[in-house]
């Protein structure tokens, strides 16, 4: 399978290095940090969905 990963605009570092890739394969979300790219995440859409509305509503504020 030919995974097309997709990284942010916001990527803090100007090559790309420091920042967090995502696709679709197989019927799942996929996600890895470009700078250890062999360790790859899988997650449904709905779990993603959740975990972003999560983020946003700032549920994960004090682990930044």
């Amino acid at each position: 399978m030919d995974i097309q990963w997709r990284k942010s605009s916001k990527s803090s570092n100007a090559d790309g290095a420091e920042c967090l890739e995502l696709s679709f394969g197989g019927g799942e979300i996929l996600m890895r940090e470009s700078d250890n790219p062999d360790v790859v995440i899988r997650t449904s859409r709905a779990k993603l969905r959740a975990f972003l509305g999560a983020a946003k509503a700032g549920e994960f504020d004090d682990l930044a």
